[in-house]
């Protein structure tokens, strides 16, 4: 929720990638209250395209923004339009509930295609939740592809964003996709709550605090977690009153830890232990969670830097990478990643 990525990719929806360039750009606090608000409605959904009081105005601004952030991508690049030949579009995920056949992405593909005179391809986690699989995550296919640049294979390849979601790939190239549990989620609500900041920058306040370990056990032994793997997560699928009665800092330390030892725990679904784990997101730029998740792991623990990716641009590109592969028909979900009954294209086409 606290902006648009946007990067250029150069692929065939296969093994081909080569990386252009990427930029972010925020919204504004007033629009990251109404996306807020937005998501807050959107519990009361029962049919994925309404769009009552809030949602519709939000959905208007996310379109306007994306908007804007192609035109200044273009504009700061100077890569013209007519070398784009598809934009994978992600939109907003207010409201996730797989259980309930059941997920909602805001934001209009054909207003963004027809305004940027580009074609498009959007909603492309609904027809793996409509064939009864989890919608998410996304991004295995292109973990898959990155790995190849690695020396040595099994990986884990982490995105730790809102939500954290992991990617084990095998020798083979076998999948295995799942959420693991909060990703910033937690820890950015608690800064916003504490700091009146969006983020804990560095992990500065956690790193001044004290686990908690009752609490820390109490969030662990949510049912989430010995449910059987693959497996997603909303946003709002924990909260912060376990912590709400511990001070600032020790509340950010035992969120920290939360968000770590979840995602290292996921490694006891793993058909083998990974070589490496590689993070990418937001949260890989928090310093204090980086190294509990290398003390957690015993393992080596990289950001997508290390291995020549830019780990803000990884969403972005993959986004990209399933639009092309959704244009030739190919799978962008397996049965190993969100359980859907067999490979699985989706995607819809808006053209300019």
């Amino acid at each position: 929720m606290d902006g648009i990525d946007v990067a250029s990719l150069h692929t065939d929806g296969e093994n081909a990638l080569k990386h252009g360039e990427s930029r972010s750009y925020a919204y504004s606090l007033n629009e990251r209250h109404l996306l807020a608000e937005a998501m807050e409605q959107a519990t009361t959904l029962v049919n994925r395209n309404d769009r009552p009081g809030i949602l519709a105005e939000t959905e208007r601004m996310i379109t306007e923004r994306h908007v804007d952030a192609v035109d200044a991508f273009l504009q700061d690049t100077g890569i013209n339009a007519s070398q784009i030949d598809i934009i994978g579009f992600h939109g907003q995920t207010v409201f996730h509930q797989p259980a309930q056949n059941l997920t909602v992405q805001i934001g209009d593909g054909a207003a963004l295609a027809q305004r940027c005179g580009i074609e498009v391809v959007c909603d492309m986690r609904a027809a793996d939740v409509a064939a009864g699989g989890q919608g998410a995550p996304l991004a295995p296919a292109y973990h898959r592809a990155l790995a190849a640049r690695l020396p040595d294979l099994p990986a884990a390849f982490v995105n730790i964003g809102g939500v954290a979601n992991v990617t084990w790939i095998g020798r083979g190239g076998d999948l295995l996709a799942f959420d693991t549990g909060p990703g910033n989620a937690l820890l950015d609500d608690w800064a916003m709550q504490h700091l009146n900041c969006p983020i804990d920058q560095d992990g500065a306040l956690a790193r001044s605090g004290r686990l908690n370990e009752d609490i820390l056990h109490n969030y662990l032994a949510h049912a989430y977690f010995d449910a059987p793997v693959p497996k997603s997560l909303d946003r709002g699928s924990f909260t912060l009153d376990p912590v709400s009665s511990l001070s600032p800092s020790d509340g950010a330390a035992t969120l920290a830890h939360f968000t770590a030892s979840s995602i290292v725990h996921a490694a006891a679904w793993f058909p083998t232990p990974p070589q490496t784990w590689v993070v990418s997101g937001g949260g890989r730029r928090n310093r204090f969670l980086m190294e509990l998740l290398a003390w957690y792991a015993e393992t080596p623990v990289v950001p997508t830097e290390a291995i020549g990716c830019d780990g803000d641009a990884i969403e972005a590109e993959a986004w990209g990478y399933l639009a092309v592969r959704s244009l030739k028909h190919l799978p962008l979900t397996y049965p190993s990643t969100t359980g859907v009954p067999k490979p699985l294209t989706g995607g819809l086409r808006c053209r300019a």
